[in-house]
């Protein structure tokens, strides 16, 4: 029976495996390596690896892996999992079964879009969802933000400290009086038009075409998209999720389901953050070790 399975690699999962490893604790990784970030060219804001491919960051992990043998890792989807007396069955994709005392959901989340033409084109390259990520490389050059959401103008105000060259695209929503008075207020111009066309190069934007026939000249921006959930394998079990669309959850990621903890944006959705990731996955792994010594079961790296 493995001590603990974390399903999901992104940093919360990958950061969660390694301090179970230096714990001694016989955990597995499960990803399917269909990260949210495979997208774009590079992070930004984690120490010392500022700039860094996510497949970069990914593979330097697994490589620190090595070092620990009770670390394994399985490139598969989890499809089911079970609860037991004693912890829990976990079913993947490709037919494999175990057993294991413990699980750590590290799924994050994935993105609802607005529905605007051949956005995808352009994400990850030349529009991004977070200027705290992303904002350093667009500032002060003529952006769009482009959403249908109340959030949209929250983020408007924030990504002004790196550019006042904005434009907000809400594609075909008109803007309540008190929207509209912020906006004017900030002196942010906005299209309410629904968008045509997005054009440019090699994904790195040039002009946003709209219904209305005006054609506004943009090299790059943000978006702001619904985040929900990547996997239901935790509502499944009777997590519910908390009002940021994380599952329920205490401090460090323990649920009700005993024996079921959560991490990163499977806990909380905002900030979505690689760094505020990888340190929920810290603190919960911490969690799932000292509940394992309390039951009596010591790390062994056999």
């Amino acid at each position: 029976m493995k001590d603990c399975t974390v399903i999901g690699g992104g940093p919360a999962g990958l950061n969660a495996t390694l301090v179970l490893g230096r714990a001694r604790r016989n955990v597995i990784l499960v990803d399917s390596n269909e990260a949210r970030n495979k997208v774009t060219s590079a992070s930004h804001g984690f120490i010392t690896r500022d700039g860094i491919t996510p497949s970069e960051f990914r593979e330097f992990a697994h490589q620190e892996f090595s070092q620990y043998p009770s670390i394994s890792t399985l490139e598969d989807k989890v499809v089911e999992i079970i609860k037991k007396a004693d912890g829990f069955t976990i079913r993947t994709e490709m037919g494999r079964e175990w057993a294991t005392r413990k699980v750590i959901l590290a799924t994050g989340v994935k993105e609802k879009f607005p529905n605007i033409p051949n956005l995808r084109n352009f994400y990850g390259k030349s529009i991004f969802n977070c200027p705290y990520c992303d904002g350093w490389e667009l500032r002060d050059k003529p952006l769009a933000l482009f959403g249908e959401v109340d959030y949209t103008f929250h983020t408007a105000e924030i990504v002004r400290n790196w550019s006042l060259d904005l434009v907000i695209f809400t594609n075909g929503k008109e803007l309540t009086i008190s929207h509209e008075k912020k906006m004017k207020k900030l002196d942010i111009r906005v299209e309410t038009s629904g968008i045509r066309l997005l054009t440019g190069k090699d994904g790195m934007l040039q002009k946003v075409e709209l219904e209305n026939g005006l054609v506004i000249e943009r090299v790059g921006g943000f978006v702001t998209p619904e985040l929900v959930q990547a996997s239901d394998l935790g509502t499944l079990l009777g997590v519910k999720l908390n009002e940021t669309g994380g599952h329920h959850s205490d401090e460090v990621g323990k649920t009700k389901i005993t024996g079921l903890f959560v991490a990163g944006e499977a806990s909380n959705v905002y900030p979505a953050q690689l760094i505020i990731a990888a340190a929920c996955g810290v603190k919960t792994a911490m969690a799932v070790n000292v509940e394992l010594i309390h039951e009596g079961i010591l790390g062994s790296e056999k």
